[in-house]
């Protein structure tokens, strides 16, 4: 994941959504799978707000100082420098993701899907570059991450002891979903689930099994599921009346 954070917080504060939201960010891109580098190019001394944030994320800052009183500096070249050597030296990244409004950056798209790397753009809506867009495989709007989050669902009617634990398994499930994941299987489940909270383990919510989780929120309502005949596993067909 490249952020070039002068574009995006400037798109932002234009756009009228309000501040950046950088964890709701790295939680929608965990859905689609692990992310391996992170790195935030700025100048720095202009986002210092921003930077407990990027360090607590893990993200590697990139310092590039303004160069002209126009706000005009080098972030565009470094990063297409930065993002080239890393397709190139990481033949393992299938995935880029460039978080940028910005259509000086188009060309580096073109170049990265031309090395067969798959380029998912993350903006806003008001003020990303059409032309940026247009060349990404896919872009990411911060307005409708928002509005995903906040449709979670509101597991009133479960017993509190269990809330915590199943809206970890609605919005897992949800997000696979979105990803248009065909057959969610339990191991599916449980592996999205992982990807946002790694030290997550069904026995410390007092499952012996996480098939045994799963058979309690389907008797909570929570979901809906089918045991695979030939492996016995079992297989997550939607929610439940709770979880709707």
């Amino acid at each position: 994941m490249i952020c070039d954070l002068e574009s995006t917080a400037l798109g932002v504060r234009e756009s009228g959504s309000g501040q950046f939201d950088f964890d709701l960010l790295l939680e929608r891109l965990l859905d689609k799978g692990k992310i391996i580098i992170k790195k935030a190019y700025a100048d720095w001394d202009r986002h210092r707000e921003a930077k407990r944030g990027f360090h607590q994320a893990g993200v590697e800052l990139i310092d590039i100082p303004q160069e002209q009183p126009s706000g005009k500096s080098g972030v565009d070249i470094r990063i297409a420098v930065d993002a080239m050597e890393l397709c190139y030296s990481k033949q393992h990244l299938d995935t880029f993701v460039l978080v940028s409004a910005d259509a000086g950056l188009t060309p580096l798209v073109s170049k990265l899907k031309a090395n067969n790397r798959h380029v998912i753009g993350v903006g806003s809506e008001g003020s990303a570059s059409k032309t940026l867009i247009d060349c990404c495989d896919e872009y990411l709007f911060f307005e409708a991450l928002r509005s995903e989050a906040e449709a979670l669902p509101q597991l009133e009617n479960v017993e509190e002891g269990r809330v915590e634990v199943f809206t970890l398994l609605v919005e897992a499930i949800q997000a696979l979903m979105r990803e248009n994941q065909q057959v969610l299987w339990g191991s599916v489940v449980k592996q999205a689930i992982q990807r946002k909270h790694p030290s997550f383990n069904e026995s410390q919510h007092g499952y012996s099994s996480f098939s045994k989780m799963l058979e309690e929120a389907e008797g909570a309502g929570v979901i809906r599921l089918r045991k695979d005949q030939r492996s016995g596993s079992y297989v997550v067909t939607g929610f439940g009346q709770v979880g709707q």
